[in-house]
């Protein structure tokens, strides 16, 4: 029976609020995970998926980019991953009626995750300049309209091309290349908002922006620090690798504002004790941080580090390593030696107690993995603290042996395979002049805007014509109300979507649907079915397999819409045979395989089950593409954040039923919300010396510099375990909260993780208000 839609949108108004969990997965998280599949798409081809989900004849999970093992359980997949393949693969489509019925403007209160439930996209979809609705139109004209407005601009610089981490490596390869032949370098992704933060700092410090491990380092690690990350949520597999690591002897600590359930215990659901025992206690030590003070705890232990081997000289720094492969360490030693313990405890909220506990777990540990996310990069200081991690890891020669390593840890599940592919506005001249030889023309060399500068440039009319491949920008980017009056202002936006987003209804004077596949489904082309690529967090690429047929014989694949597009708008230029490419997609190999370092045999590589490992210089041979030609041990000063009396310190984050901007339930069971998500979390003792009351309705009001505040109305307060002194919303809701212009120095990555807000008691209903700037 195929699902039904829901026809009225959903309420905060009776959001529920229990106690937060102790630990994750378990029975819940089969049982949250298999019944909406169950419900919404039936048992056999529930069955039929989630047995094919990350095995190595089947599909790649389109959520999270964490690694696959060597060796695959039957069902290797987590619980958010079998929504992502349940929202993906409804069989609900979206009817011509509801084009008809909705107009753009009844669409704006709607809200993410009603957009969500609406069903699959079906067939290409257009809004006219003076029109309030989409309405169907054929793939040709489609096409042609995308043409007409790219071939008119008066330099291509006036075309932006936006890119999601779900993209194959393929399309992402050829969509960039589409985007360089038309000459420009406006190539703002993903990652510009949730990893640039890694890859400016990693390049720098050890000449490559992704991780330095494998998937076996984490069980041969002897201590694995886990900072700013959510696990349990945001990358459910990863537990059974910590689990791993524990019962092969290693140490676990976790550094984060907000106790997280993950991080407390876990229940393997692959194992029987998942379901009749207790949980395994993941973290060993919990570091209760205050939101930003990461950098002054780095700077802390690296300085006990150096203090105990001044003590027993020669015992404690890999000094070897250290000369033969690192330079800056005098400048570095000279500089940590000045680091005030006052200002650590001031930054971090933590005793010296708990840093000498994290030092001395340092010292005795051999192999040391730190990984990290979001809640490092999208700080103000978020590339030094990111250098900061290099430095201690460097020390004790913590880089380029098994166990030990500096690991990212990746949010989309090709965000890191779409940058290999040349998707970034700062491509290297390398990698240019490769693109150039192979295709026989002369790219672009200016850099090209990211996300926040796109932004900026469409706010000041300077990108005519804005293109999404996948994603949600304006769900996912700071400042939405500036971001929505940016993207207003386009002649033609054009997405490439499954299902319906923010990013649809807010759009230029025109504007374009163009439905793709999935990667659930077959992707058919004139040679036969045709397999795509990616890219995981420790550069294993690997082939993913539809499995399932379309929803419409109108949706086409990324690589056709891309292909297409380029082939109605630059024709045989250059001689660049874009319909080939989408009539076998090892065409396209052949290509990358030519251009992009570390993938040539691309074909063979890629046919092979297990796939293949890029080259990474610090792993494999403790080389560093720097400039220097060695690791470089930095010099970074701190910076507290300053929040005034009255004022905390705000980070926005995921629920637990949500990837990235998709809304898959209003549920987040781990901390006990139910039935909404308007809330905000802070401390209890917080709440009194501000006068709020536990379940208070307020409004949450953002400072920054002389600006006019920016302000979410009706949010429940949650009385909740965080870091004194901060508090928690939920992205994107709280996206309204971030400056556009607060920025993390060097990467520009949105600073969401430390946004000074004041709260005032609201007349506003929970659920009705909307944000705005006052």
């Amino acid at each position: 029976m195929t699902p039904k839609a829901p026809r009225d949108d959903f309420s905060d108004a009776d959001i529920e609020v229990t106690e937060p969990k102790t630990y994750a997965a378990g029975m819940g998280g089969v049982f949250h995970s298999m019944e909406p599949a169950i419900l919404e798409m039936g048992l056999g081809r529930t069955v039929k998926l989630m047995t094919k989900i990350n095995q190595k004849d089947g599909f790649d999970c389109m959520s999270c980019a964490w690694p696959d093992p060597s060796h695959r359980k039957i069902a290797e997949f987590c619980e958010n991953g079998g929504k992502a393949v349940t929202w993906e693969a409804t069989p609900l489509k979206i009817q011509r009626a509801f084009w008809q019925e909705h107009s753009l403007t009844s669409l704006e209160d709607k809200t993410e995750y009603w957009l969500g439930m609406q069903g699959r996209i079906v067939e290409p979809v257009y809004k006219a300049k003076d029109s309030d609705h989409y309405e169907p139109i054929s793939w040709d004209r489609a096409f042609g309209i995308v043409a007409e407005h790219l071939n008119r601009l008066e330099h291509p610089n006036e075309a932006s091309f936006y890119t999601s981490g779900r993209a194959s490596n393929e399309a992402a390869f050829l969509y960039q290349l589409f985007a360089r032949v038309l000459g420009t370098n406006n190539l703002p992704d993903c990652s510009n908002m949730c990893h640039e933060s890694t890859g400016t700092a990693m390049s720098y410090s050890v000449g490559i922006g992704k991780s330095t491990i494998a998937y076996n380092d984490f069980g041969e690690a002897d201590l694995i620090i886990i900072m700013g990350q959510n696990p349990g949520t945001n990358h459910p597999r990863m537990l059974t690798a910590l689990q791993e690591a524990k019962e092969n002897g290693a140490r676990i600590v976790a550094v984060n504002p907000l106790p997280e359930a993950g991080l407390i215990g876990y229940k393997d659901p692959q194992r029987v004790r998942g379901y009749v025992g207790k949980p395994t206690q993941i973290a060993d030590q919990f570091l209760q941080i205050r939101s930003g003070g990461d950098m002054a705890l780095l700077q802390a232990i690296s300085k006990r580090v150096l203090a105990a081997e001044a003590a027993a000289p020669g015992t404690v720094l890999d000094h070897d390593f250290i000369e033969r492969h690192c330079d800056g360490f005098e400048a570095f030693a000279e500089h940590i030696a000045q680091v005030d313990e006052r200002e650590v405890e001031q930054a971090t909220g933590l005793s010296q107690a708990e840093i000498d506990e994290l030092a001395d777990r340092y010292l005795e540990s051999d192999r040391v993995i730190i990984a990290w996310a979001m809640g490092i990069t999208q700080q103000r200081q978020g590339v030094a603290t990111i250098k900061e991690i290099i430095n201690l890891l460097l020390l004790r020669g913590n880089i380029g042996k098994p166990g030990a390593g500096a690991s990212p840890i990746r949010g989309h599940s090709n965000v890191q395979g779409d940058r290999t592919m040349g998707v970034w506005e700062q491509m290297p001249d390398s990698f240019l002049d490769a693109l150039g030889t192979e295709f026989g023309f002369e790219p672009p060399r200016d850099h090209g805007v990211d996300a926040v500068n796109g932004i900026r440039a469409l706010d000041e009319g300077k990108i005519k014509v804005w293109m999404g491949l996948g994603g949600n920008l304006l769900g996912a980017i700071s400042d939405t109300n500036l971001a929505e009056s940016a993207m207003r202002k386009t002649e033609l936006s054009i997405q490439l979507s499954t299902k319906l987003n923010r990013s649809h209804v807010i759009t230029g004077e025109e504007a374009l649907i163009l439905p793709v596949l999935g990667r659930t489904e077959v992707d058919e082309q004139l040679t036969g079915p045709q397999y795509i690529t990616v890219e995981d967090s420790v550069c294993a690429v690997h082939a993913s397999h539809g499995q399932i047929p379309p929803i419409s014989d109108q949706v086409r694949s990324e690589v056709a819409t891309v292909g297409g597009i380029a082939n109605a708008t630059l024709g045989d230029r250059h001689g660049i045979d874009w319909l080939g490419m989408i009539d076998d997609y090892d065409v396209i190999r052949e290509h990358i395989s030519h251009v992009v370092p570390g993938c040539e045999s691309y074909n063979e590589k890629t046919r092979t089950r297990d796939g293949f490992i890029l080259p990474n210089g610090p792993r494999d041979e403790r080389r560093f593409d720097t400039a220097t030609g060695k690791a470089r041990i930095t010099v970074n000063e701190l910076e507290p954040i300053a929040c005034p009396p009255g004022r905390l310190l705000l980070q926005t984050m995921r629920s637990h039923d949500q990837f990235n901007t998709t809304i898959y339930s209003l549920n987040d069971r781990y901390r006990g919300i139910k039935k909404g998500r308007s809330v905000i979390f802070v401390h209890p003792d917080d709440l009194a010396e501000l006068g709020l009351e536990d379940g208070q309705t307020v409004d949450i009001f953002s400072e920054w510099k002389d600006e006019p505040d920016r302000v979410l109305r009706g949010f429940r307060t949650v009385a909740f375990p965080t870091a004194r002194g901060c508090a928690a919303a939920y992205f994107p809701e709280a996206n309204v909260l971030v400056p556009l212009d607060s920025t993390a120095l060097e990467s520009n990555t949105p600073v969401s993780k430390a946004i000074v807000i004041r709260m005032e008691p609201s007349t506003t209903p929970v659920g009705v208000g909307r944000p705005v700037v006052v």
